[in-house]
């Protein structure tokens, strides 16, 4: 690949402390682990952070820590990544599929309170008919790096009691205020609980990872005893100086542990967060600049109340002018060496989803437009400005053959 889809910006500090750590013969969850957790609390300015292995692991504590369970019904946007609704199945739950805000593809806010009104009233939703179980939580997800209408679901969640788990596998940092002279504010301090991803494409990386994090203190001590199997102390207390063996199982838990391996990594990439999220923020710019003017293609927005983290570059295209469609666009991009991924089918269009729930196309319109023209192009730092004059260098070569195959 001339410019492949991503590559993960690692540096001698990140490896220098993965080096240490193997020497120290701590590689499991330890001290790295802990200094990391107390570092990204202080970084986002919440109260608790818990290392996970996932973000997907972080969903599902949180899930647990607000009490869902089987029979209960949980708001989720169709157009997320697999891990948003398929934690709510962990419980015998259900999600409740709602559509997306057509600028922002984040959960559409009105959407999902007429959903909530239905739910209520007994009246069916999109694949679902009555009795309903108990409403429990919403999980917005900040779609690409840039946050939802925050305040719009938290005056949802307070109106019908629900607890708000946000999805931020896509946002760190990133940044919302209701308008001009309100103060910014953080994801991870915008939600009860609040669920991000070190998979090695996102905004920092620890490889694999994930992170959790509330100001609640009842809910910070379910998830860490949840995370390690339920036992009443962890590995590094029970092996410390000062820890005893002895340990007690409080409740069947999981093994979401983080370990000092990744977490070493995860320290560095913390220290990096802002100069990582200026790399992108400036790539982004030169996008704008290199594709501007090219015919059939819509760039994202940053709304003027968001700080946008540019965890994904998603354009949509216009079919009308790329009329062989989105995946002859996407080949012919790697053809030119360039690589792009879709984010995403919506999920009311899996099988799962599909023959579980009887969804389907025709139920979530704003979605089911957006997702054959979304393509996500190259975007991490460490790209050049020429990685991003060959991205837009190989578009207009296209729209260029294009042209001369309609003319």
């Amino acid at each position: 690949m001339k410019v492949p889809f991503f590559r993960p910006s690692i540096t001698e500090d990140e490896i220098d402390e993965v080096v240490a750590t193997l020497r120290s013969g701590w590689l499991t969850t330890g001290p790295r682990t802990k200094d990391f957790e107390a570092a990204f609390a202080r970084y986002v300015g919440a109260k608790h952070a818990i290392a996970l292995n996932s973000c997907t692991a972080a969903l599902h504590l949180a899930l647990d820590a607000v009490g869902v369970g089987r029979g209960d019904a949980v708001l989720v946007p169709t157009m997320t990544f697999a891990a948003t609704a398929e934690v709510v199945r962990y419980f015998d739950a259900t999600p409740v599929m709602v559509d997306c805000d057509a600028r922002t593809l984040c959960i559409d806010v009105e959407a999902a309170r007429a959903t909530v009104l239905a739910l209520r009233t007994g009246r069916p939703v999109a694949g679902l008919r009555p009795p309903y179980g108990p409403l429990r939580a919403i999980i917005p997800m900040h779609y690409g790096g840039q946050m939802v209408d925050v305040a719009g679901v938290r005056a949802l969640a307070a109106e019908f009691g629900l607890a708000v788990i946000d999805d931020a596998a896509h946002t760190l940092p990133a940044f919302y205020r209701e308008h001009a002279r309100a103060t910014w504010r953080a994801a991870g301090t915008c939600a009860d609980i609040t669920c991000f991803s070190f998979y090695a494409n996102k905004c920092i990386t620890t490889g694999e990872g994930g992170m959790v994090v509330t100001d609640d203190d009842e809910r910070a001590a379910r998830m860490r005893l949840m995370s390690l199997h339920g036992l009443s102390k962890d590995a590094w207390k029970r092996f410390t100086a000062e820890g005893s063996w002895y340990y007690e199982i409080a409740a069947p838990g999981f093994k979401y542990n983080l370990t000092d391996i990744a977490s070493a990594i995860g320290l560095h990439q913390l220290r990096r967060a802002d100069e990582l999220w200026r790399a992108r923020r400036m790539l982004v710019a030169q996008y704008r600049e290199a594709l501007a003017g090219l015919p059939g293609l819509e760039l994202p927005e940053e709304l003027p109340d968001r700080q946008h983290s540019w965890h994904l570059f998603a354009v949509r295209l216009d079919l009308d002018v790329w009329r062989s469609g989105r995946n002859a666009f996407i080949d012919g991009l790697k053809q030119r060496g360039i690589g792009a991924s879709v984010h995403w089918m919506p999920l009311h269009l899996h099988p799962y989803y599909r023959e579980t729930y009887g969804l389907g196309p025709g139920l979530f319109p704003v979605a089911e437009a957006a997702w054959p023209r979304l393509v996500s192009l190259p975007l991490f730092p460490g790209m050049l400005t020429e990685d991003v004059r060959a991205v837009a260098d190989a578009i207009r070569g296209m729209e260029v053959a294009l042209g001369s195959r309609n003319h």
